[in-house]
């Protein structure tokens, strides 16, 4: 498993090197200038052409991208254009909301969609199994900006048991106690990913409850949830686990929309103010981090793939 998994880290070196030269190229077609924007209307051309010089954009765009790339590879991801801070400390400052907030996420989904999928797949055809199908479809199918905004104003504004905004770091006053302030934007993430886990479950399992190794443990006169849980369960989790390590990748950008709806000071947040401010270095950066995320999530999904079926070879 080791000489697997070294070299698929060797292969993720192109990978990267593309991923690293379309996010470069992208975001400077974005249109609009930086230097404008941090200098306003007010500029004359000589400020601007000053600080275009400054900051290195009169350069041709692979110069650019060279020595971003070799800072890049030193673990220097720039400096923020608007913060004047290293990335790294600007995306730092996000990175415990955009955490904490995906590690809740993933708990709802976990409580909720593996034993939901799992009743409803024993209950296949039942009153019990439509509700929980239909109940899963349809929060798959609401907008989590519509969502949130709801809960805020049934638990928020109706009812007042959760704030409606902004999130404490749990090194201020309150400590623990401020992760009240992602219950309802956690809530609002897992509801149509947990709704898809739930659909997935059922799927697997009735997918694996016809194979032969089922009947012959049914007719072996084994009781149905153990049948349910050893035999059906945990074979139909090797689709499972890919689509919950896709999820936990993928909770980074579906957050982009949630952070903003709650005011939340995290990653998404944080992009979609560096587009509106044209702040290269910072979108760069955080782009990059995603595309390693992602990265090492599907290594580790491989990975699980073998310790979930001996059938799977690493090689």
């Amino acid at each position: 498993m080791l000489v697997y998994t070294f070299k698929r880290l060797l292969a993720c070196i192109p990978t990267l090197l593309i991923a690293s030269i379309l996010v470069f190229l992208f975001i400077h077609l974005i249109p609009g200038d930086p230097v404008a924007i941090l200098l306003g209307d007010a500029a004359t051309p000589e400020d601007i052409a000053a600080l275009t010089y400054e900051m290195g954009l009169d350069q041709p765009i692979w110069t650019q991208y060279l020595l971003w790339l070799g800072n890049v590879l030193q673990g220097d991801l720039g400096t923020s254009i608007f913060f004047h801070e290293p990335v790294l400390s600007v995306i730092a400052d996000g990175a415990e909301t955009s955490i904490l907030l995906a590690l809740m996420t993933m708990i709802w989904i976990v409580v909720f969609g593996i034993p939901i999928g799992i009743l409803s797949a024993t209950r296949h055809g039942s009153w019990v199994d439509q509700i929980t199908s239909g109940g899963a479809m349809l929060f798959a199918s609401i907008p989590t900006f519509w969502l949130g905004l709801y809960l805020i104003l049934i638990f928020s504004v109706g009812l007042g048991w959760f704030p409606s905004s902004g999130f404490p770091s749990i090194s201020d006053d309150g400590g623990l106690l401020n992760i009240r302030f992602l219950v309802l934007p956690s809530l609002t993430l897992a509801a149509p990913n947990a709704a898809l886990i739930i659909r997935l479950v059922r799927a697997s399992m009735l997918d694996v409850s016809r194979e032969d190794h089922v009947r012959t443990a049914k007719a072996k006169g084994l009781h149905p949830m153990a049948v349910s849980l050893r035999h059906i369960f945990r074979n139909a989790l090797i689709a499972v686990a890919a689509a919950f390590g896709f999820t936990f990748a993928a909770l980074v950008s579906e957050a982009v929309v949630t952070e903003t709806v709650f005011s939340l000071p995290g990653i998404g947040r944080l992009v979609v103010q560096s587009i509106l401010r044209r702040d290269y270095p910072v979108i760069q950066g955080v782009i990059l981090i995603i595309v390693v995320l992602y990265i090492i999530i599907n290594l580790l999904v491989d990975l699980a793939y073998a310790r979930l079926d001996p059938r799977v070879s690493l090689k």
